[in-house]
């Protein structure tokens, strides 16, 4: 463990003393904000100069139970059981249900196919979604139990519930300087200082540089493109539309207000940046989309890049670092950020609250998703 930074400056001199200073101000800062709220002294910063300004604000909105490996799946239920009864001031539901389809080869969609999904025929694939051509597909499969969140709404509602108890935002903070002082960490972002007593690594694509600034040895996160566009529409789908994806993984769409949002799916390494659509890469998905379903886009009314980050093994990391006392790790959640995201704030919340010594000495038992995710077990660090 090094000490990293160099000596506080006068605008830190009188720093705030928190309990838990988040790093990161996307769906995994603020649904730990919103969850700490009121039970300790909690502020957050984020470098940009919104909050959810990457990832976080360029989510498909899809919230699928049976997608990912078995701790993502714990995860997602519980989020979805926390979700189904929240909505914003105005009382608009955050979430509601939005079926999802798979369509490709036999062999594809048998592989593909998650537990739960129902097998279609070609007919009862098109009566859910009249633009699928006859002939561009030779089996479907059918996901009931998925649903659509409002991502923007979800952000606000952690925002606001945060801000409500007293936690701290500031945006346009980056972190400059980080000391380890006693049992905690002296911080400057931005112009601010923190006393913290604990330091929560919730940088997305970001983290492994974060973790570095604060001594700590980075996990190996990588980050991974993702592009989606908003196109318009001649005929437009009905709203009740299921969410249709390749079951190869080369492309998805589903209905969406400005006509249909379409994404290549596609998962290709890439540095920590604020990364844009390249040239093509919309109209090469629409041709393929072309190929089995007929969805008369008229235009492009926007495109965008997101970037995915996870370790190697493909789940989040959570939990206190093995060589850093009071640094934290939330990051990592790769695709799953919107649908996990309320089930881990509540455990990273419950490990903070009672302090990296606890789950060692047995005082609160880690439940086995939450071992399943502790940085402990990526012991060989790049």
């Amino acid at each position: 463990m090094r000490g990293y930074g160099v000596a506080m400056t006068a605008t830190t001199n009188s720093a705030h003393d928190v309990d838990v200073l988040i790093v990161g101000g996307g769906i995994a800062g603020l649904s730990l904000a919103s969850a700490l709220a009121g039970k300790c002294r909690v502020a957050l910063v984020e470098s940009e100069p919104s909050l959810a300004y990457h990832t976080s604000g360029r989510s498909a909105e899809q919230l699928i139970p049976s997608y990912g490996p078995q701790p993502i799946q714990e995860l997602t239920r519980r989020t979805l059981g926390t979700l189904r009864d929240a909505a914003d001031e105005d009382g608009r539901r955050l979430v509601w249900p939005s079926r999802f389809m798979l369509v490709g080869a036999w062999a594809d969609v048998g592989q593909a196919s998650h537990e739960g999904m129902q097998p279609l025929s070609r007919n009862q694939a098109r009566e859910l979604v009249p633009a699928l051509r006859a002939d561009g597909f030779e089996a479907a499969a059918l996901d009931i139990g998925s649903v659509r969140v409002d991502a923007p709404a979800l952000l606000a509602f952690h925002e606001e519930r945060a801000r409500a108890a007293g936690v701290h935002i500031s945006v346009g903070s980056p972190v400059h300087t980080a000391q380890r002082v006693g049992e905690g960490w002296l911080v400057g972002a931005g112009a601010e200082g923190f006393h913290a007593v604990n330091v929560v690594n919730a940088a997305g694509a970001w983290a492994d540089d974060v973790a570095i600034l604060f001594g700590v040895e980075r996990l190996g996160l990588q980050p991974y493109r993702r592009t989606a566009a908003l196109v318009s529409l001649a005929e437009p789908l009905d709203p009740d539309t299921p969410m249709v994806a390749a079951a190869d993984n080369t492309w998805y769409f589903r209905p969406d207000e400005a006509g249909a949002l379409v994404s290549p799916s596609e998962a290709e390494p890439s540095r920590a940046e604020d990364a844009v659509p390249r040239p093509g890469d919309v109209e090469r998905t629409l041709e393929l989309i072309r190929a089995v379903a007929d969805l008369k886009v008229t235009g492009v009314v926007r495109a965008w890049t997101g970037l995915r980050t996870s370790p190697k093994d493909g789940l989040p990391v959570m939990g206190f670092d093995p060589e850093g006392p009071g640094f934290f790790w939330l990051a990592g959640q790769g695709g799953y950020g919107f649908q996990t995201s309320s089930a881990l704030a509540e455990d990273a919340a419950a490990q903070l609250l009672a302090g990296p010594g606890a789950l060692r000495t047995g005082v609160r038992p880690a439940s086995e998703t939450a071992r399943a995710l502790d940085p402990h077990r990526l012991s060989v660090r790049t």
